[in-house]
Parts: C-alpha cells; sequence; structure tokens
C-alpha cells in the first residue's frame, strides 16, 4: 500500500509529491508531460511558453519550492503596463496619463478618470486587506480575500462604461480568465493589484523558462511519476482510498493511505464520487474560463519597440496582452541578440470564438493584429504555435468565499489540491500542494493515520503569499 498517491501532474501535484518525495508515494498524469498549464519549451537562449510565466519569488511558497528543487528565478524586467490602443503605442510613462495620450473622446476619458481613481482606491484598500498579518494562516488571509467586494462583479463596481474606457479595463481584468461582468470586483481590483505592484506577488520569470520547475520536479520522482495515467475513480475505503487508473491500454488499481486529488474542480468531482456531499456541490459551482495562446520565435536582428517590454495591453484586438518572454535575455545582454520569443494571449470572451478555430485561422487572426501593431512582425517570425486550454483558470465570482469552507475542510483521507482553492495562481497551486502533503505526512505520524476534522486552519505556510 502507498502512504500517498497524487492525481494530477500540474504545480499542485508536483509539489505535493516533492514534500512527499521520501514517502512511498505515487503521482499518476494522464498527459504525456508534467506540468499542466504551465507548458515552455527551449529554443536556443529563449523559450517559448503557453501557459504560467510569472512567479512569486523568496519569502513564498513558490520561493520555497524553487529553492529546494534548485531552480534560479529573476525579477520581471522591463514594463508590466505598456498599451497599445487607437494607432498608439505606450510603454512608459505613468498610467494615470494614459488616458490623455491615447486617442480618444473627452467623454470616454472622463469616465475613465472617474472609474480609475475608485479603482485605485480600491487598491490601496486590496493592499492592506490581502497583506500577510505576523503568524497567520494563507487559509485566513485567502478567506479575507475572497470576501473582499465579493458581493458583486467588477463591471458593476465600475459602472457601465463608454467604448473606449470599457476596453482599456477589460485586458487587466480578463486576465482572469473572466470578463468584467463574471469576475468579482474584489478580484478585479486583485488583478489590478498585481499589475501596479511590481514589489510582491507575481514578479519572477524562471530562467530557463517555466517547465524548467515541473519537468525538473517531475524527472525527481522516477519511477513514482507516471505520465499517461487517466484516473478514472478515487474511492474511501474502510482505513485506505482506492485508485483506479489506466495506463498504456492496462487498467490497474492500488490503494493508498491517503490521496492528493490535484485535478481541475471538474474533474476532481467527476472521479471522486464519494466526498461529501457539500464539497461536491462547491466544486460543480467553481467557474472557469477559456485561455488561448499563440508562442511565436522571431528572427530579428535589430532592435525591436517591444524590447524594454514585458507586456502590452492590446485593447479591441484578437488577443489582449503581448508578452515579450525574450525579455529577461535582453535585459542581461550586451549586444542585442538576434530574435525574441513572444506570447499573444486570448482570455475569457476573446478566447472562445477561437477556441474550436484550427491552429491556422487562430494564427491569421493573430497576424492581422500583431502586423497591424508592429509592422512587419510576421515576416519575422521562424516559429508559431498554439495552445488551448478549455479550463484556462478558475476565475473568483460573487459569492465564491462562501464555498472555501466546504473545499478546505480537513476530515477526510482524500485532500484536494490546486488553483482554484485561491486566488494566488501559481502561489495557490504550490500552497495546496504543500499543506495537502503537510496534513498527509501529520496523519501518517498519528496512530490509524488519519486526522480528526479541522475547521481552523493549522500554521503551515503562514505569511506565504
Amino acid at each position: 500500500m502507498y502512504d500517498a498517491v497524487i492525481v494530477g501532474g500540474g504545480l499542485a501535484g508536483l509539489s505535493a509529491a516533492h514534500r512527499l518525495r521520501h514517502r512511498n508515494i505515487l503521482l499518476l498524469e494522464k498527459d504525456d508531460r508534467f506540468g499542466g498549464r504551465i507548458r515552455s519549451e527551449r529554443r536556443g537562449p529563449y523559450w517559448l511558453n503557453w501557459g504560467g510565466h510569472v512567479y512569486n519569488g523568496p519569502g513564498t511558497a513558490t520561493g520555497d519550492l524553487m529553492a529546494a528543487v534548485g531552480i534560479e528565478s529573476t525579477p520581471v524586467p522591463g514594463s508590466l503596463a505598456g498599451l497599445a490602443m487607437n494607432g498608439r503605442l505606450l510603454t512608459k510613462g505613468r498610467v494615470e496619463t494614459y488616458p490623455f495620450r491615447v486617442p480618444m473622446s473627452w467623454s470616454d476619458r472622463a469616465a475613465l478618470l472617474k472609474a480609475g481613481a475608485k479603482v485605485r482606491l480600491a487598491v490601496l484598500k486590496y493592499a492592506k486587506v490581502s497583506a500577510p498579518r505576523d503568524g497567520e494562516d494563507y487559509r485566513v488571509r485567502q478567506q479575507r480575500i475572497y470576501d473582499f467586494l465579493g458581493d458583486r462583479t467588477f463591471a458593476e463596481y465600475v459602472g457601465e462604461l463608454p467604448h473606449d474606457a470599457d476596453a482599456l479595463f477589460r485586458p487587466t481584468v480578463s486576465r482572469s480568465a473572466g470578463d468584467p461582468e463574471q469576475v468579482s470586483a474584489g478580484a478585479g481590483v486583485g488583478y489590478f493589484h498585481l499589475v501596479w505592484n511590481k514589489t510582491g506577488g507575481l514578479t519572477r520569470n524562471i530562467v530557463g523558462g517555466p517547465s524548467t520547475l515541473t519537468e525538473t520536479i517531475g524527472a525527481g520522482l522516477g519511477d513514482a511519476g507516471r505520465l499517461g495515467a487517466e484516473v478514472h475513480e478515487v474511492v474511501h475505503g474502510k482505513d485506505h482510498v482506492v485508485v483506479r487508473y489506466r495506463h498504456l491500454g492496462v487498467e490497474h488499481e492500488v490503494k493508498a493511505r491517503h490521496v492528493v486529488l490535484a485535478t481541475t474542480a471538474p474533474v476532481t468531482a467527476r472521479i471522486a464520487p464519494d466526498l461529501d456531499d457539500d464539497v461536491r456541490d462547491a466544486l460543480g459551482r467553481i467557474e472557469y474560463g477559456p485561455y488561448v495562446a499563440a508562442a511565436f520565435l522571431t528572427n530579428e536582428t535589430g532592435r525591436q519597440v517591444w524590447d524594454d517590454s514585458y507586456a502590452i495591453a492590446t485593447p479591441k484586438r484578437a488577443f489582449n496582452v503581448f508578452f515579450n518572454m525574450s525579455n529577461i535575455v535582453r535585459a542581461a545582454e550586451q549586444t542585442r541578440g538576434q530574435g525574441s520569443s513572444i506570447m499573444a494571449f486570448s482570455p475569457a470572451r476573446l478566447a472562445r470564438p477561437l477556441i474550436e478555430q484550427s491552429d491556422a485561422k487562430i494564427l491569421d487572426a493573430y497576424y492581422r493584429d500583431l502586423d497591424d501593431l508592429f509592422p512587419g512582425f510576421s515576416g519575422l517570425v521562424e516559429e508559431a504555435h498554439v495552445q488551448r486550454w478549455h479550463h484556462g483558470l478558475a476565475y473568483c465570482f460573487p459569492g465564491r468565499g462562501r464555498l472555501q469552507a466546504a473545499l478546505t475542510r480537513r476530515n477526510s483521507r482524500i485532500r484536494l489540491a490546486g488553483d482554484y482553492l485561491g486566488t494566488w495562481y501559481t502561489e495557490t497551486a504550490v500552497q495546496t500542494g504543500f499543506a495537502a502533503a503537510q496534513d498527509i505526512l501529520s496523519a501518517l505520524a498519528v496512530p490509524g493515520g488519519r486526522l480528526q476534522a479541522v475547521e481552523a486552519p493549522s500554521l503551515i505556510g503562514a505569511n506565504h503569499g
């Protein structure tokens, strides 16, 4: 019997497996690679990227994981608040000046300034609400963040906006994979806090690309990590958990003292039929939005207008953010090297009409806008690849906080982990993977190997995030 079986080889599952690596464990991943929605590929000094690309640093759960694995990260170089809109490209200057530097009507400017002032004040409040408190468990902090402006949507909070003002807000909010009409006001404000705050949160790039982290952890598991293994049932036994899965065309059944379900909420609900009713109900209420992303490798030899930017918002385009994935290489160069690595990113309502299209049609739509923004861009491209994420991210909707108690209750041999359990994206994935693993280690140290029901959180991961 295994001490633990981890289902899902994304960042949450890998984090749990790494914390449990000295026990008798098995990690089952249905795909042919580890990483889940983290995916990058090396290309010489660059890496193509399609998934999560910015990470937390030292003093966080993610920072602890990177340090333990020996992965290097560096602060994101360049501007995170570039804007290309209405024929104007802005890569420098304060965001407060953008309404006066981008062509738009005075009525749009007035509406934008009024809504912007409201959001900026809310960002200051969000910073206080979300700040870690001494000795506080991350789960308590997370509940507080869910409850901040958590009773209405972001669109309701800022009010109806004219076209250009609305378009300028959308790229930031919809990075969550939900639209302003779906995302809670607090979550939308949190995204502005994320973009405007370069001193904390998601401010690091992984040297060599994000898959460097996940592939390193996966490789370190050896025979304990099994790819191409699709789990179809996880059920409680008397003093164990039964896991049934298919691998290489053969059905398998294994037993474990504990299981970590590090899968998306819909998969978790489907494969674990005997979870408590309120847990299954909460899992069914989690909302995901889609992502479509394309990665481009270019071959230019001279300086480009995007060189000093990391992220450029692109309202009213097929994609809403242009990411310069080669920025970390640019920042370290003495002489500008050849080529760039670029990611164009379409979330939420932008992704829905694209996600069922062919790669060629998606790339055609992207090239039209890229060539308009950066004339001649398509002629520089050596490689272009599309990635679709139907469940790109679980976004925070009004009332989401009311589900948290059921999802984080710890009275079962089956523990949940994943980024849908919080609002810190990759950091939530690592935190919940670590917390599930620590619960299991604690239970294994107790006769009978089962923790009693715990409603109040322990101090696992205090102040991380």
